[in-house]
C-alpha cells in the first residue's frame, strides 16, 4: 500500500499494516469529532509517525499512484474537521 503524506514524501507500507493504520485514523476521527483538540494533535501525530516508522520511503523520482493521502502534519485541528469525519480517510 502507497501512503502520501501532503507536503512530505509517499511511503510503501505491507498490506498488513492497514489494520493498525485504520485504528490510528479512527483515533484521529474520535478526538475531532468529539471536540477534542488536544487529543486530536496527539492522535494524529501518531499516524503520522507510524506510517513514516513502518513505511520503506519511496525515492522522490519514483512517483506511484497513492492509495491514501494524509493531510500535511501542520494541518489544524479546523481543517481536520473537514477531513477527519464519518468513517475518515481510510473507510471501515
Amino acid at each position: 500500500m502507497i501512503v502520501r503524506i501532503s507536503g512530505e514524501r509517499q511511503y510503501e507500507l505491507a498490506d498488513e499494516e492497514q489494520a493498525r493504520l485504520n485504528e490510528l485514523e479512527n483515533a484521529v476521527v474520535s478526538a475531532v469529532e468529539g471536540g477534542r483538540q488536544d487529543g486530536f494533535a496527539e492522535s494524529f501525530e501518531q499516524l503520522l509517525g507510524y506510517v513514516r516508522e513502518r513505511g520503506a520511503p519511496l525515492p522522490d523520482e519514483e512517483l506511484e499512484g497513492s492509495d491514501l493521502i494524509l493531510p500535511p502534519a501542520d494541518l489544524t485541528f479546523a481543517e481536520a474537521g473537514r477531513e477527519f469525519t464519518g468513517e475518515g480517510l481510510i473507510p471501515d
